[in-house]
């Protein structure tokens, strides 16, 4: 038998006006409470409601529910309950009389009526409403921007705030909001990124005036050619445009990013000129910095592109000065901005995207990708996001100026040809730094022709130069390839024992990088964007160069050359320079020299760099009185016999000879001894973003 429709006594419409209990003050005076339509009410609100506040007796207004002993206050809920159970046993009751006297369905057997067309229901809705409240709430705190979990570990480590102060921070940001709630504290994700990542105390900023147009047209130049070419995280136009609305009289209105964004190039402008961190240049951009910063609460306000644009820049600048900022936890902020806004994926085709968006959108990925590339190896780091998790095509590095930005422009449109240079580079890096040393500790099979292979493409890369490429950054690329070469041949988990050939590799490629580093140091003008990470790069290398001396000194420095066979069907290994095994002693006292005093030229700039040439001249000396022990033999023979000394070269060597992992323990000791940044340095592979 189907069962009839409910009727409306079955389901009856339960909207209760539920009153408003007034307090005790407005009750005393006669006062109609909420649920009443007067004008003057008590409306309930605490501590003390509206028209006591009004009085000014807030402190006499107590809630009514004062007036209930604990425990026993009046549940409205169980009020409502128990008045349906009654109306329901009065409805059951009806219909029983009913059908007695109208004798329908005598057989049938009597059953109760269902509760969940009253009381039941109104459970389930309840629950069920509170469930789908609870779940919306775990959705959008794991979609919105669970980069905030970093903030949990980066506030542990800020001593001067309290654990209270940090939970009432990390628990305002939710789902709904782009930062901090500010009727919490005032806290921003600004304040947050510059508390994490800040050395130093800025100086206080202090009234100024902005320098002439023409001087501020040298240092945005400067910066165009020499960093932007390699980090276009913006556009040229927005740039030129920025600079038109700040120095236009009764123009329109300056956004905070276009501050930011002059300021901030200024800065990096003046910084990279300097010689010496007590010189005019380096004080200005100090100060351009500082000025700067008053707009970061709106600029670093997370969910906009913008933010990765503002956050590269002072990644860029605190790679300039480490005292200040600390550069590898504000590249990891940038990463996490980028995958939070999913930069790190290339849209779908269905969503379509104009191409300059596009483009632009890939630039600021590559650029972010490239700082924290270059930045996780120079500190031996973790990096941020995996390759396997990216896919972003590369950009066609087209975008130009206007025609009337490019006619304000000194030189025109800038070539962004080292741009591709540079992130092509980077790519090839980050594969063999995740495999060499982030991905296993279990040794490679065949690791040499792995090792040759990845030789050969950025050996393949570096001949893919344009003719047009200028000197300076031809200069920088050759630096980062010789770089590069000792980086991968260097011991490593996977390859943990090194062969003579290897070994000869790193001992030539450190004297190669040596020799064109020492004269760019020395050079008064900086012709290209060499940052405090190339003194952290010259460390890397004497370390290695003095790691290969100790353990094989008889056979690097005795004139013969090693021989490797070539397998077929594999890459061959790097060619030696042509000058390999030729006065192999003055070349490594040269080779010391240079990176002492290399790093004696840096420490000008950075202080930090004064740290790693003490600790390195620690470890040297012993190895330098045995060269120059060696050098003096060597000439006292030469002497005696009235004749040059004769280099002779095997045609074959043993280059399976291998050394033992713990003869290498020392190559890695600056990483772990000595500051990389700001006195906050770690131990190799011991550090990750955690992103």
């Amino acid at each position: 038998m189907p069962r009839p429709s409910p009727s409306v006594a079955d389901t009856p419409l339960l909207r209760v006006s539920r009153p408003v209990s007034a307090c005790s003050r407005c009750r005393a005076a006669k006062i109609k409470t909420a649920w009443l339509a007067n004008d003057f009410k008590c409306d309930g609100k605490l501590p003390a409601c509206t028209a006591c506040e009004k009085s000014g007796r807030a402190g006499e207004c107590s809630s009514a529910n004062d007036q209930f002993a604990k425990g026993k206050e009046r549940s409205y809920v169980a009020s409502l309950e128990s008045r349906v159970e009654k109306l329901e046993r009065r409805l059951a009751y009806a219909r029983s009389r009913k059908a007695s006297v109208a004798m329908h369905d005598v057989d049938a057997p009597f059953q109760m009526p269902d509760r969940k067309d009253s009381l039941a229901t109104i459970r389930a809705a309840i629950h069920g409403k509170a469930a789908r409240r609870r779940e919306a709430a775990d959705v959008n705190e794991l979609v919105s921007d669970f980069g905030f979990l970093l903030v949990y570990m980066i506030i542990i480590i800020l001593a001067c705030f309290t654990l209270s102060e940090a939970d009432i921070w990390c628990r305002s940001v939710n789902a709904t909001t782009r930062d901090f709630e500010s009727s919490t504290s005032n806290m921003t994700f600004a304040r947050l990124i510059l508390a994490a990542t800040n050395n130093d105390i800025l100086p206080e900023s202090q009234p100024f005036q902005l320098p002439s147009r023409p001087a501020a047209m040298v240092l945005i130049q400067y910066y165009l050619d020499h960093v932007y070419a390699l980090l276009p995280v913006f556009s040229e136009t927005a740039l030129l445009n920025a600079l038109d609305a700040t120095y236009q009289e009764n123009g329109r209105p300056v956004t905070e990013f276009e501050y930011w964004l002059l300021y901030f190039v200024f800065a990096i402008a003046s910084t990279a000129q300097s010689r010496s961190h007590r010189d005019a240049l380096y004080v200005d951009g100090v100060l351009w910095v500082g000025r700067a910063l008053h707009y970061a609460d709106k600029v670093l306000m997370p969910g906009y592109v913008s933010q990765i644009q503002a956050l590269l820049l002072l990644v860029q600048y605190s790679m300039l000065d480490p005292a200040h900022f600390d550069s590898w936890h504000l590249i990891g902020f940038a990463c996490r901005a980028v995958v939070d806004l999913g930069f790190h994926q290339d849209p779908p085709k269905e969503q379509q995207l104009d191409k300059k968006t596009a483009e632009m959108r890939r630039r600021i990925f590559y650029c972010v990708y490239s700082l924290d590339r270059s930045i996780s190896m120079v500190h031996a780091r973790s990096l941020s996001f995996t390759d396997d998790s990216t896919s972003v095509d590369f950009p066609s590095l087209s975008i130009g100026l206007t025609s009337s930005a490019a006619a304000k422009s000194l030189t025109g449109p800038h070539s962004l040809e080292s741009a591709d240079l540079l992130f092509q580079l980077r790519c090839v890096q980050s594969s063999w730094y995740q495999e060499l040393f982030q991905s296993s500790r279990s040794p490679l099979h065949n690791e040499y022709t792995y090792i040759w292979q990845i030789c050969q493409e950025m050996r393949e890369w570096s001949e893919s130069f344009p003719e047009g490429l200028p000197l300076s950054f031809k200069d920088f690329f050759d630096l980062e390839l010789l770089y590069s070469y000792v980086y991968c041949l260097s011991p490593s988990c996977r390859i943990p024992a090194l062969s003579l050939y290897a070994k000869t590799l790193i001992f030539e490629y450190s004297i190669a990088y040596m020799q064109k580093i020492f004269p760019i140091s020395r050079d008064p003008n900086n012709i290209a964007f060499y940052t405090y990470h190339d003194a952290l790069r010259v460390y890397f290398v004497g370390s290695q160069f003095l790691a290969v001396l100790m353990s094989d000194q008889d056979q690097l420095l005795g004139g013969v050359l090693p021989y490797t066979p070539i397998i077929p069907g594999t890459p061959p290994p790097p060619p030696l320079p042509s000058n390999a095994g030729m006065d192999s002693v003055d070349r490594s006292i040269n080779c010391i020299k240079d990176i002492k005093e290399t790093l004696r030229i840096f420490g000008h700039r950075w202080d930090d760099s004064k740290a790693l040439l003490s600790g390195y001249e620690a470890q040297v000396e012993p190895l330098l009185a045995s060269l120059h022990l060696r050098k003096h033999h060597i000439n006292g023979v030469a002497r005696n016999s009235h004749s040059p000394p004769i280099f002779v070269q095997q045609a074959s060597f043993d280059h399976l000879g291998n050394i033992s992992t713990d003869s290498w323990a020392n190559a890695g000791v600056p990483f772990a001894s000595n500051s990389l940044q700001g006195g906050r340095g770690l131990g190799q592979g011991g550090s990750t973003h955690g992103l």
